[in-house]
């Protein structure tokens, strides 16, 4: 296998800036920062690293080779070059994305046909899917997962791409109770990076649902890393040094801390929210750090908790959450508490209608503008 690896970590609209933010703090200077994601070049080393501590990108992959087709017959004969071996093991299941812009070879199935027939006959026992898979998609929900392989086709240029991550790496481990309209971990992990919260004063999520907010702030305040409790399909690569990847795990949980050191509030007014939250707080091992309480967000003393905080939260919107009711007077009572809280507390929070966010009557901006869902919405805070 190479000794390092052109990567790239994909990213939700708007978010980039914040995963480049991160891999400089992991020693990783980005090589270009776009809508998409981050380029950066990767050994083995930063490649499981990046795995195991990127708190908001989507995954991680790397890009295996490159090449010009104007024709099938040099697709398939080039395809066959391919260095499969670096990634795919005897036998690999491999699923295929495909996607072609403005190249005279734009039937994305005739492309991953001959691209999967080079897989098949490099690779012994090999199986390939030509299914389009989207890119936020698991790759497969199998007991092992797939190895997904990109192929884009950019103007005629053939670019190959391994993902190294296999499960989405919003799949941290320990979500599997879940309320209504749940928020990805790594969008959560999002929303508390935009807030700026300081990791020092309370932090407070008055509509928790599952509670993915206050659990990722926990981990955060106690610097756990976030993929430390699951596997990646890189470690099924051919070569794979597992030996490193053990050590890389033992590493980073030396660095994790016993415990959050701050004030973290999970409320909710739904019973039923309340006790996912419990449930999966203790799954991530950081109930001890979480306050789950049911109550309602006129409820919410914010001064109790002192004169400085955060509130990061994501408040129901739309139909689909509110039934159809009209949620202009909930938000009117969240700008209440906030007001009350005094002038130092903070708010950051995701919003799919600025006739909302207007009602709370706080000075807020757009942070980011990305998707949840599908929908677009926005990270706004004051």
């Amino acid at each position: 296998m190479p000794e390092t690896f052109n990567a790239f970590a994909i990213a939700p609209p708007g978010i980039a800036p914040l995963v480049a933010g991160e891999l400089r703090l992991l020693g990783m200077e980005p090589s270009e920062v776009s809508d998409a994601g981050v380029a950066f070049v990767a050994s083995r080393r930063d490649l499981a690293r990046a795995n195991l501590w990127l708190r908001m990108a989507s995954r991680v992959i790397v890009r295996i080779d490159s090449f010009e087709a104007t024709e099938f017959s040099t697709l398939e004969k080039r395809a066959k070059l391919v260095p499969w071996a670096d990634v795919l093991r005897p036998g690999a299941h491999v699923q295929l994305r495909v996607t072609c812009r403005k190249s005279r070879l734009y039937h994305s199935d005739a492309v991953a046909e001959r691209i999967g027939r080079a897989i098949e006959a490099k690779v012994a026992g090999s199986r390939v899917e030509l299914k389009a898979v989207d890119e936020e998609s698991e790759p497969g929900a199998e007991s092992v997962t797939p190895q997904l392989i990109i192929v884009r086709f950019d103007r005629d240029k053939c670019t190959i791409s391994a993902d190294s991550s296999g499960a989405l790496l919003h799949r941290r481990g320990w979500r599997q109770a879940v309320a209504k309209a749940p928020l990805r971990e790594t969008l959560a992990a999002t929303l508390i990076s935009a807030s700026g919260w300081d990791m020092q004063t309370p932090l407070v999520d008055p509509f928790a649902g599952s509670g993915t907010i206050a659990i990722e702030a926990a981990l955060r305040a106690r610097n756990v890393a976030p993929g430390i409790a699951r596997s990646f399909v890189m470690e099924s690569w051919p070569n794979t040094n597992t030996i490193l990847l053990s050590q890389l795990r033992k590493e980073a949980r030396s660095l994790a801390r016993g415990k959050a050191g701050v004030r973290i509030v999970a409320a909710d007014r739904d019973a039923g929210a309340c006790a996912a939250a419990q449930a999966n707080a203790e799954r991530a091992g950081v109930a001890h750090d979480i306050e789950v309480l049911q109550r309602a967000v006129s409820d919410t003393d914010l001064a109790a908790l002192g004169p400085l905080g955060w509130v990061v939260t994501n408040p129901p919107y739309g139909v689909r959450v509110s039934g159809g009711a009209d949620l202009r007077s909930l938000y009117q009572r969240m700008g209440d508490v906030i007001r009350a809280g005094g002038p130092h507390w903070h708010v950051t929070m995701l919003a799919a209608e600025q006739a909302l966010v207007m009602q709370m009557k706080l000075p807020t901006k757009v942070l980011i503008k990305t998707t949840n869902g599908g929908l677009p919405v926005s990270i706004v805070g004051t």
